[in-house]
């Protein structure tokens, strides 16, 4: 089998997912510092959120970067089964997915979690789409498909 046309975009909307984590994770240092939460410690306590907005802004942080990782591993692996049948789909919804992930940690750094719904619904919709396409493509590289 040999890869498609197009498929050289795969690894470059990969890549821009880890270019999205590394920010997080900088993000992630500069507000934990701000807040004085120090390793190995996660999260700020519900007490040290409640009573300051670092640590509570803090926390919105880390959550963000969290769930980031969380769905990391279904985004590569459908990004790269659905690249094997529609490469361009599958780079431009992997693409998508990296811009809302931006938009929702823009949001949910303000320490309003609710600013991040826009960046999860469209972030949503890229990850559907892309474990849809992947699922229609491995079942047509059955054989006979």
């Amino acid at each position: 089998m040999s890869l498609p046309v197009g498929y050289g975009y795969i690894p470059a909307s990969l890549m821009s997912i880890g270019w999205v984590l590394m920010w997080q994770t900088f993000m992630v240092g500069r507000y934990r510092k701000r807040a004085g939460i120090n390793y190995p410690q996660m999260y700020a306590e519900k007490a040290e959120a409640e009573g300051s907005e670092a640590a509570l802004r803090f926390n919105c942080m880390q959550r963000a970067h969290q769930n980031t990782l969380e769905s990391v591993p279904l985004v590569f692996l459908s990004t790269v089964v659905a690249g094997l049948k529609y490469p361009v789909l599958a780079a431009a919804l992997c693409a998508t997915y990296s811009a809302a992930r931006i938009i929702y940690t823009v949001g949910y750094k303000t320490g309003q979690p609710k600013r991040r719904t826009f960046g999860s619904l469209f972030g949503s919709v890229s990850t559907l789409g892309l474990f849809g396409s992947a699922t229609y493509a491995a079942y047509q590289l059955f054989p006979g498909c």
